[in-house]
């Protein structure tokens, strides 16, 4: 026991007189950290102020600044650790990080893909800050891109986030890039109105049409529908934003029903018509009906 005793206390004197050869170096790492981190995020604010001179994409400003700064933070680390002579850490350190980094690729794909999506975007600029953007049926106003979604307003006021993928990924309708848009409106006539005059009477109602380009109006006749004949009538409007095509389309509406009315041209209600007898065709009074009663017992 008393050799067990004096090698522990061999032991931690050798610690101790290590300890205190190392003090030197273990308050310069220290300094030399504490002022190196400093500098590191007072080199991120400047370089992101330049960057921002530079170039107008804020979302790859920002990834830039990021990465620069943990670049920086990694290498005063390292410096740190070698002052300390802690070479074998880290040579660890970084052999962990990389299995580390395999490991939360494999765990986090989604948020993986998003982000890269996100680095896509920023270079392809598919949408900007306002823009009226349509991704799988939702539309809505885009608030903010950051490097992992996509933040819109829809026109009703509520906040959507979208993953960076499904920006990236699927069909995306930038309703802002586009330098007008058309109206499309489909309408039914009876059978009985004559079709040249409806033309001519749509046209003249949609002519004076607010936001319109001058574009001719055009109208085509669609198809024979169960009570009515329908046509398509499509104008262009000289502004892509949405309450400007929710208004035209109201106006459009309301301008060609009281040109209808005036011109007493019917747009119908569905009809549907009740055939009696095998063959059809007969009339329900030239029928002979007959009501059988069926008796049930118990």
């Amino acid at each position: 026991m008393q050799e067990i005793f004096q090698l522990l206390i061999d032991k931690l004197y050798h610690w101790f007189e290590q300890l205190v050869l190392l003090l030197p170096n273990l308050a310069l790492s220290i300094v030399f950290t504490f002022l190196g981190f400093k500098l590191v995020k007072r080199f991120g604010r400047f370089a992101g102020k330049m960057l921002d001179k530079v170039s107008e994409q804020k979302l790859l400003n920002n990834l830039f600044v990021i990465v620069i700064r943990i670049s920086l933070f990694a290498v005063v680390i390292f410096i740190a650790l070698t002052i300390l002579q802690l070479d074998r850490a880290v040579t660890s350190i970084l052999a962990g990080v990389g299995i580390l980094s395999l490991g939360l690729a494999f765990a986090f794909q989604d948020i993986a893909t998003n982000f890269i999506a996100g680095i896509l975007i920023s270079f392809r600029r598919p949408v900007r800050i306002n823009d009226l953007i349509e991704v799988n049926g939702i539309i809505g106003f885009t608030q903010e891109v950051n490097l992992r979604e996509t933040i819109i307003r829809s026109p009703q006021g509520k906040k959507i986030i979208i993953p960076n993928k499904d920006i990236f990924q699927s069909a995306l309708t930038n309703h802002t890039r586009a330098e007008k848009q058309r109206l499309d409106l489909e309408v039914g006539v009876s059978y009985g109105d004559d079709l040249e005059k409806v033309k001519r009477v749509v046209m003249e109602a949609i002519e004076a049409l607010d936001n319109r380009t001058p574009d001719p109006v055009k109208v085509f006749f669609k198809e024979f529908g169960d009570s009515s004949i329908n046509l398509l009538v499509f104008v262009w409007l000289n502004k892509p934003e949405l309450p400007v095509f929710l208004e035209a389309r109201s106006e459009a509406i309301m301008r060609i029903k009281k040109a209808f009315d005036e011109n007493d041209i019917t747009i119908p209600f569905p009809i549907r018509t009740l055939d009696f007898g095998i063959k059809g065709g007969e009339k329900l009074s030239e029928m002979n009906l007959m009501v059988a009663e069926k008796k049930f017992n118990g």
